[in-house]
């Protein structure tokens, strides 16, 4: 086992604080490495590759769930909080990837689900064995259901997947799933739950862990006061909570308690260990998540929802800088997840596109520009990578991957795709295997063919085909986080007033000067070094859907 005293140097303020400017590389383990040659990525395969994760310069990895699962939602449905899924490998192979990982300076994140189990979890399988009102359902939400026969559900309450959050038992109570149906919600009102997950949360920082990314992180608490309120039902989570101020089941202040909890916890090692929340809220709500004393980041999801347009850049940067900063925080900038359509693809898409529609039409309508959003994409990546703050890359990004869109029904995994009644394809175009190698029936990713196919040309947007291309997608990358490392930690930055308008984005840090151009058409590029453009650059000008990074002290 991983000790505290083996992880990654640390040892004063400073550098107890590097949560504040790092960047953080999430894996979803089934789709980076596959070190046994099944198809399926696992943690041996992720070590094997940590060499690559050197090269980038990341500072820390991100593991999405590697937990004993029946992968009724790609892992996020757990059925053990302190084991490893046999196909992902062993707490031996885990120890052995904190292990390299923190030789290489390198720290190590893990996800936390504290929303709801797997229905295989041990707990629910006692709850559906023990009968009404007894301690074993007490952990999670059973209700009766409403009807002469309690045959309608307990409210109104939806799924994000897709239908009602409430599923029927044998004996007739109902039982609440705010996701898949084989993910029931707990209770934390019960004390037993909030003391296991404070267990699990030492069990992993006792094993070396350095960070927790906590899923669905304002869902935990419900309001299950009798009769359980309806609630007006909107696309988003957002926007449901701005609809339902006072909501029965997201954001509710009592959730914040358990995170106080928890940074308690996390502050009793050595050095102090790191929690950042999934936060789908409003700004100003989800504000109220960050502090000294409840959680250190917050995801930012505006600004991957932004745009690609300079003046609503420029007002999602102002409101997250000053947010963050006001809350004690850092802004946590990301361009994409296992959760949402590569930037790659997204950025050549025209304005207001559905992308439910889009991965519907297998990507034909409207059609993508490729080129365009990889261009746009390489731009937004050094926007991101040069702002004050945490910056979060997905797995792929750095090798411009774009979003499979037309795997076929009998491909897709993701439970979106049923619970949808086949109306939405879901997640699994963002997380295709990705290519590491020229050739093999993986393109490196394993001796053999990955879980999900890959698409034909993704051979040269594998790393050994972009490894030594100054033109490379991949090597801007290194060359970008090569250079954040001089610029100073803080969240401190300046508009260039003069230069700030229209379709650019123009900021200084430092002795760097940073203009990103949103617009079609070139404009004036200043005088200075270049230290990383994301396009070629003609004399003097900044080319249309172009970023760069100009040393000018």
């Amino acid at each position: 086992m991983i000790t505290p005293g083996m992880s990654a140097p640390r040892g004063t303020p400073e550098t107890d604080a590097w949560w504040r400017d790092a960047v953080i590389y999430q894996i979803y383990p089934r789709s980076f490495a596959d070190g046994d040659d099944n198809g399926t990525g696992d943690l041996i395969g992720v070590t094997r590759r940590i060499g690559h994760l050197a090269d980038l310069g990341v500072d820390a990895v991100w593991l999405s769930p590697f937990y004993p699962s029946p992968m009724a939602d790609g892992g996020y449905d757990v059925a053990d909080y302190r084991d490893v899924d046999p196909r992902f490998g062993s707490l031996d192979d885990f120890d052995a990837l904190v292990e390299a990982a923190h030789g290489r300076g390198i720290r190590i994140y893990i996800d936390i689900v504290p929303n709801h189990t797997s229905s295989a979890h041990p707990w629910f399988q006692a709850a559906l064995a023990a009968p009404k009102g007894s301690p074993e359902r007490d952990r999670y939400v059973f209700r009766d259901g409403i009807g002469p026969s309690g045959e309608r559900p307990p409210s109104n309450w939806a799924s994000r997947f897709g239908g009602s959050a409430w599923s029927r038992t044998p004996d007739g109570q109902w039982y609440l799933h705010l996701f898949h149906q084989d993910q029931p919600d707990l209770n934390w009102s019960n004390p037993e739950v909030r003391a296991e997950f404070d267990d699990i949360l030492r069990f992993w920082c006792r094993r070396g862990v350095d960070g927790f990314r906590i899923d669905v992180a304002y869902a935990m608490v419900k309001d299950l006061n009798e009769p359980l309120r309806d609630v007006v039902m909107v696309p988003s989570h957002a926007d449901e909570v701005t609809a339902n101020p006072d909501h029965p089941f997201l954001d509710r202040p009592e959730v914040r308690d358990i995170h106080r909890e928890w940074r308690r916890i996390l502050d009793g090692f050595t050095p102090p260990r790191v929690a950042i929340g999934e936060i789908w809220l409003p700004t100003d709500r989800r504000l109220r998540y960050l502090g000294p004393d409840k959680l250190h980041q917050a995801f930012d999801f505006d600004f991957l929802l932004c745009p690609w347009d300079a003046a609503a850049y420029r007002a999602v940067i102002e409101e997250a800088v000053d947010g963050a900063t006001a809350a004690g925080s850092v802004p946590t900038w990301v361009l994409g997840n296992h959760d949402t359509v590569r930037p790659a693809s997204k950025f050549g898409l025209p304005p207001g596109t559905d992308l439910t529609s889009w991965l519907m039409s297998d990507g034909t309508a409207p059609p993508a520009d490729p080129a365009l959003g990889l261009r746009r994409a390489r731009a937004a990546a050094l926007l991101q990578l040069a702002l004050p703050g945490a910056a979060y890359i997905y797995q792929g990004e750095e090798l411009g991957l774009p979003e499979v869109a037309d795997l076929s029904p009998e491909q897709l995994q993701d439970p979106v795709w049923e619970r949808s009644g086949h109306t939405a394809k879901g997640r699994d175009g963002c997380r295709v295997p990705i290519p590491w190698e020229k050739s093999g029936p993986s393109l490196g990713f394993g001796r053999a063919a990955g879980w999900l196919p890959q698409p034909e040309g993704w051979s040269e947007l594998s790393v050994a085909a972009q490894t030594g291309d100054p033109g490379s997608t991949l090597e801007m990358y290194r060359a970008a986080l090569r250079a954040r490392r001089a610029l100073s930690s803080g969240t401190r930055f300046t508009w260039d007033r003069e230069l700030n308008v229209g379709d650019v984005l123009a900021f200084r840090r430092d002795d760097h000067l940073i203009l990103v151009n949103t617009g079609s058409a070139p404009v004036p590029l200043p005088p200075g070094e270049v230290v990383v453009a994301s396009a070629d650059l003609p004399p003097y000008e900044l080319p249309g859907d172009a970023a760069v990074w100009l040393r000018t002290g």
